[in-house]
């Protein structure tokens, strides 16, 4: 898979640990970053490169994880989660058909990160899950399908 990722100053060693595990897994890896310090711009550029497909996923990494996850949230197309356990990790892809996930570089040690982006990059998202219609809504929702 292609993986964009990005951070903001704060997460800058986290992520450079990270690149090279992710690549060791056998995934293509383009860093987006991690100099500007509105986070939200680099979120916002990894999200867009996601759902323009250049990329198949990202990861997005600040300090808690949760500003880069709104920040990417904004984007038309990106549905990121904010993952601190392992079942997270999964269901963010098995149940949810997250195209980002996010971590937080002052609350999840390297070795904890390490697991989570290996359990998330290496599941697939079934459209025939019980979470199906759950994603369609929200994927009719954005798109300005649904009417209630």
């Amino acid at each position: 898979m292609k993986i964009a990722i990005g951070c903001d100053p704060n997460a800058t060693e986290f992520k450079q640990e990270l690149i090279p595990y992710i690549r060791e897994l056998g995934h293509e890896v383009t860093d987006f970053g991690s100099d500007d310090p509105i986070y939200a711009n680099t979120a916002i550029a990894v999200g867009e490169a996601v759902a323009g497909k250049t990329y198949d996923r990202g990861i997005l990494i600040c300090g808690t994880g949760i500003g880069v996850c709104i920040a990417a949230n904004k984007v038309k197309g990106v549905s990121a989660a904010l993952v601190n356990n392992i079942y997270q990790a999964q269901r963010a892809q098995l149940s949810n058909n997250a195209n980002i996930m996010t971590l937080g570089a002052q609350v999840t040690g390297i070795e904890l990160a390490k697991c989570l982006v290996k359990e998330y990059l290496g599941l697939t998202y079934n459209p025939n899950c019980r979470s199906a219609e759950k994603v369609v809504r929200i994927s009719e929702y954005e798109k300005g399908v649904y009417r209630g």
